[in-house]
């Protein structure tokens, strides 16, 4: 498998570099949930080229919006952390609230929504002034979270009550729940904000939201040949910038299922390493990396294709991952 993987990813590189000239200089940053590190991954080579050192447990990560900072959830920390990604220092830990395991950065790259799991709340932190500006109470065990292109709603999914929360993210105030299926983990806003995305871990499906009335419009749900129905638990999701393809992490199936964004047909399973969490896109979205906790490793994606190609090994339980252009 691994020779074939190679195979894919030598012919992928040249035809690359015959249609698009030289490859793009940009960076993978990987979350290690158990390793306490972020790996760092050169989008050329595919290859790991250095692991930093952070904080305790590792899980959400998300660059700045001017691509110099990036923020680290330090789960066991009880902390956001900032690393500056010139010289990967860590600058500073901002007022997190407890347990902070996923976040959001608003879009005019100060306010950052973070999901605290142990006390039920999503705390807002202005980045700048390191400072926390309010705390929302939300349902039990939020994770999830995603603020809309235009800055104007946060949502956290809670993945106890099993709802989504929606929040005035100018006034700081919830103004809505929405029930889905059983423990949602992730939600992801489509690039115009008409529609948000979440996952349901239990529950095994995905809900489509229309972001107006705030009501599900579609429901995906998943079977692979061969996976045992209860292995088949999406997580993280990542929608192509040109509308086409959503791309759903499906846990311990060890796939990932490529949907069709404008039916929301199931077009493919994409077999990947063990439990895969979240996923990234690269710059050009030729790629897509997927982070497996259990098998320790990073599996790089040709969108063209829908092919594995590649497999990165990481630190031990990668979680998160972000792609610095």
């Amino acid at each position: 498998m691994r020779e074939i993987m190679a195979i894919r990813l030598t012919l992928l590189t040249i035809m690359c570099g015959l249609s698009a000239g030289p490859a793009e200089a940009y960076q993978i940053y990987v979350s290690n949930e158990k390793d306490n590190t972020i790996s760092v991954i050169d989008g050329a080579s595919l290859e790991v080229v250095k692991t930093v050192k952070v904080g305790k447990r590792p899980r959400g990560i998300t660059l700045s919006k001017d691509h110099k900072l990036l923020y680290i959830c330090a789960s066991d920390s009880d902390a956001v952390q900032i690393m500056d990604v010139a010289t990967d220092a860590i600058l500073d830990d901002l007022p997190s609230g407890e347990d902070p395991e996923q976040f959001a950065l608003s879009p005019n790259n100060r306010h950052l929504f973070i999901a605290n799991e142990d006390n039920s709340v999503t705390t807002i932190v202005d980045t700048e002034a390191k400072t926390v500006v309010a705390q929302i109470d939300v349902g039990v065990e939020p994770e999830g979270m995603a603020v809309s292109p235009d800055g104007k709603i946060a949502v956290t999914t809670s993945e106890t009550t099993n709802m989504v929360h929606w929040i005035d993210a100018e006034a700081f105030k919830a103004v809505a729940t929405t029930l889905v299926d059983q423990r949602p983990r992730h939600a992801e806003f489509n690039l115009d904000g008409s529609q948000l995305w979440v996952s349901s871990e239990i529950g095994g499906t995905v809900a489509i939201l229309d972001v107006k009335t705030r009501h599900a419009v579609n429901t995906i749900s998943f079977k692979i040949k061969g996976v045992a129905k209860d292995k088949i638990q999406p997580v993280g999701i990542t929608l192509t910038k040109d509308g086409k393809y959503a791309f759903v992490a499906l846990g311990p199936s060890n796939h990932v299922a490529v949907v069709d964004a404008k039916t929301f047909e199931v077009l493919k399973y994409v077999l990947v390493g063990k439990r895969v969490w979240h996923m990234a896109l690269s710059p050009d979205e030729a790629m897509v990396f997927t982070t497996n906790g259990v098998s320790g490793d990073v599996t790089v994606i040709d969108v063209a294709t829908l092919e594995p190609v590649k497999s990165i090994k990481v630190g031990r339980y990668p979680w998160g991952a972000s792609v610095l252009p």
